[in-house]
């Protein structure tokens, strides 16, 4: 029997943190990579909009990097700051709209690898988040961008599963449609956290709403802003050295997006 937990997964970081955070090295060395590879400018200021618990922003710090970052949950902003805090950094995250915003200097690169993008849910929200980014990085700078298209050549996955521990902490996850409109442009996901500890077993039920982007649909709208150009394209394998072709069947994309002058 599982307890109920009240709110959503922004409401409880620590166990936010373990579920996006597990796989944290393979994007990591990818993001480091881009940096490199794609960049025309040197970077030594990354930001990450939508940054949650900053499970990548603090690994970058640790590299030399510094970082900036924000996020629409104070839970989690309080979160990633403690965390900066215990380290050493200086550098901090605050809360903020990643559609409404403006950084008090400009960075060399962003990045937003899990999907946040598409809770924008309107093509003005989004317009206007990649025009901040646009105002935020410097030309030649990136903006490393993981979406979910839905693909047009074949059915679109509706459900995936996994799970995460940290010493005594375990979370499985559970992803499942249960509604998509493509004439609205929106997907309903129901997600669900069982959390276990040695003294108790929790559970908590979340319902997201997305904003869908075909291929074409997401080409279209990085055309809207012109100081965008799509550097390279991969999937979520995160392999540099296996760039993909997106076409209708493609689903987990990562947009190597770079700005122009």
């Amino acid at each position: 029997m599982f307890e109920p937990l009240a709110g959503d997964l922004y409401d409880y970081p620590a166990y936010y943190d373990l579920v996006y955070g597990s796989d944290w090295k393979a994007e990591f060395d990818f993001l480091s990579g881009c940096f490199q590879s794609f960049a025309t400018i040197s970077v030594s200021h990354v930001f990450e909009p939508a940054c949650g618990t900053g499970r990548l922003l603090h690994r970058l710090a640790d590299q030399g990097l510094r970082i900036s970052g924000l996020d629409l949950n104070q839970h989690a902003v309080d979160y990633c700051n403690q965390r900066l805090a215990r380290k050493g950094f200086a550098d901090r995250v605050v809360q903020g709209d990643m559609s409404d915003f403006q950084l008090p200097a400009v960075v060399d690169a962003g990045f937003n690898m899990i999907n946040s993008f598409r809770h924008l849910l309107t093509e003005q929200q989004a317009v206007a988040h990649l025009q901040c980014m646009a105002r935020a990085i410097k030309p030649g700078g990136l903006y490393v961008l993981g979406i979910h298209l839905t693909p047009t050549a074949v059915d679109p996955t509706d459900s995936e599963s996994w799970s995460a521990q940290r010493g005594h902490l375990c979370v499985v996850t559970e992803l499942r449609c249960s509604e998509r409109n493509l004439q609205q442009r929106t997907e309903q996901f129901t997600m669900t956290y069982q959390v276990y500890t040695p003294t108790k077993r929790q559970q908590l039920e979340d319902t997201l709403l997305f904003r869908t982007y075909t291929a074409e649909q997401f080409r279209k709208l990085v055309a809207e802003i012109p100081q965008w150009e799509i550097a390279a394209t991969f999937d979520f394998q995160y392999d540099l050295q296996q760039p993909i072709v997106v076409d209708q069947s493609s689903e987990d994309v990562v947009y190597v997006l770079r700005r122009t002058t």
